[in-house]
């Protein structure tokens, strides 16, 4: 209380509870709690979500109440706080003998990657490379000489250390195996990165212990050789303002600002991540510049295809709002809108040549299954409130319909009863 009373300047109250002194307490609105949320989550605290899990009309005595989420700088969730054309990175780094491995993963879009690699300076590089908001770590990190000050006072990550059991290797594989539910590492591709497969089974660890939730939309993790992308080091990184500008930090006069046209959230974060990351590999190179020369080629069907983009959101959030069971209604609504444009999108790259078009349109499925079981559910102007109720169409659920009828026509019915 006299924490939070200070950080979000909100009056400090005290109640009698049998001791000399008042119990200190301070207390914000329940439907205007979010903001409160994020005002202390991007100044660094980690903030437990207490709540009610029994039925207080069943329950003996008191109710009882458990902390359901811990909300911490790299696994907040709101969108009110989330920048969409950028990821929200957690970082887990494991050091040992002057070995470091590396996780990290964006629980708002599942983006999970690991790496290994021996020095200090190719950690620091690949900090200032991802930004995590969040970076937790073992004991040993935190002795190693890396300048924390700079990383927390200049960028704004929030460093701790983690319990050492987080780091157990065979924990660490059976956390791993369980998540992506493999019986080996082999098909994950991570046999090579042993360090990162500790610190990729920590930050799993991490992960269930502070969201209380499966995590079932982390379905994929890629492991990465920091040799496929082009080395730039954090002063190079500044002084070519690839994302940023030196003096303002503003994405306005950057590199990423001159490039960036794209229409959705997810084309956004993953244009910056392509700025940030140089590919070395002269095939892929070739395979990414024939897409970009179809592409401008045909300025007709590209044109198409922006207009098709336009209207979606972003999935990869909303998934995870699904994922975590905060998805409103309208949310729902957003997501079928946002699938109803996905069969027009692969009609247009049926015409294009090259591996890369040709593959996205192999791979693309259109969902067209997902997309009429949320349009033929969900009214068109459902409220924002699941607690409203009003949201199933009529003729979707019978047992829904009985119930909607009993509540109107139960009082037709004792007006009748009343009447002979």
């Amino acid at each position: 209380a006299l924490t939070a009373s200070k950080e979000l300047e909100i009056t400090l109250t005290g109640k009698n509870c049998g001791l000399e002194e008042r119990a200190p307490m301070c207390g914000v609105p329940y439907h205007a709690v979010d903001s409160y949320l994020n005002k202390l989550v991007e100044k660094g605290y980690k903030v437990g979500i207490c709540e009610q899990v029994e039925d207080p009309s069943q329950a003996k005595g008191i109710v009882k109440r458990e902390i359901v989420r811990i909300v911490t700088p790299g696994t907040n969730i709101s969108q009110q706080s989330l920048d969409d054309e950028k990821n929200n990175y957690l970082m887990c780094i494991f050091a040992n003998d002057g070995s470091y491995g590396i996780s990290f993963v964006d629980v708002t879009t599942g983006d999970f990657r690991t790496t290994s690699m021996d020095s200090l300076a190719k950690v620091r590089d690949e900090i200032f490379k991802f930004e995590p908001a969040e970076i937790v770590c073992n004991d040993a990190f935190l002795i190693s000489g890396m300048d924390f000050d700079y990383l927390k006072d200049k960028m704004s990550i929030v460093i701790s250390s983690i319990e050492p059991y987080h780091f157990d290797e065979e924990q660490a594989e059976e956390r791993i195996k369980r998540q992506f539910k493999v019986g080996n590492l082999e098909g994950l591709g991570l046999l090579d990165h042993p360090m990162g497969v500790i610190a990729t089974g920590a930050l799993l660890g991490y992960l269930h212990e502070t969201q209380k939730s499966s995590l079932d939309h982390l379905m994929h993790i890629e492991a990465y050789e920091t040799s496929e992308f082009m080395i730039i080091d954090s002063s190079s990184r500044r002084n070519l303002e690839l994302c940023e500008t030196l003096r303002d930090k503003q994405k306005k006069g950057s590199l990423l600002w001159v490039l960036d046209k794209t229409k959705t959230a997810m084309g956004a974060r993953m244009l910056r991540n392509m700025v940030e990351q140089p590919l070395v590999d002269k095939k892929k190179i070739e395979e990414r510049y024939d897409a970009i020369t179809t592409l401008t080629d045909q300025t007709i069907v590209r044109e198409e295809l922006r207009e098709y983009l336009n209207p979606i959101y972003d999935l990869e959030r909303l998934m995870t709002k699904v994922t975590y069971k905060t998805a409103n209604p309208r949310d729902l609504l957003a997501f079928a809108a946002s699938l109803r444009m996905l069969p027009p999108i692969k009609q247009q790259l049926a015409d294009f040549k090259g591996s890369l078009l040709k593959e996205l349109y192999d791979e693309l499925d259109t969902l067209d299954d997902l997309e009429a079981l949320i349009s033929s559910a969900i009214i068109e102007d459902p409220p924002l409130v699941i607690r409203e109720g009003g949201i199933i169409k009529d003729g979707y659920n019978e047992d829904v319909d009985k119930l909607r009828r009993s509540k109107t026509e139960g009082k037709n019915w004792l007006a009748e009863l009343e009447a002979k």
